[in-house]
């Protein structure tokens, strides 16, 4: 059995992801789809918002005759993903502290 990752951590995984190369929606799907199971459906709706939010941009590039629009990361997003990562350490800390049964230091 899988645990569900919420909106935010999948966000910050497509933010994380985009820090390192520009990639196209279903290369974003597919790297996500390691480590989290989300289908293409789940992820497109998370794409438009993040661009929504001035987080990613996109651009059209040929590909084999077709256009492929990638997503690139904004300054705006790379703050966010700041942010994200500081609540996911936050998180982490506090659930260790429950579930391994450890102080969180």
């Amino acid at each position: 059995m899988a645990i569900q990752a919420s909106t935010e951590i999948l966000e910050g995984s497509v933010l994380a992801l985009l820090t390192r190369e520009d990639y196209y929606g279903y290369a974003i799907t597919r790297e996500v789809q390691k480590v989290f199971p989300i289908s293409e459906s789940t992820m497109y709706p998370i794409l438009r918002r993040l661009k929504k939010e001035g987080w990613l941009e996109t651009y059209d590039q040929a590909y084999e005759g077709r256009n492929r629009r990638y997503y690139k990361i904004t300054e705006l997003g790379t703050k966010e993903l700041m942010r994200i990562r500081e609540n996911w350490r936050e998180l982490k800390k506090a659930t260790d502290a429950i579930l391994e049964g450890n102080d969180g230091n």
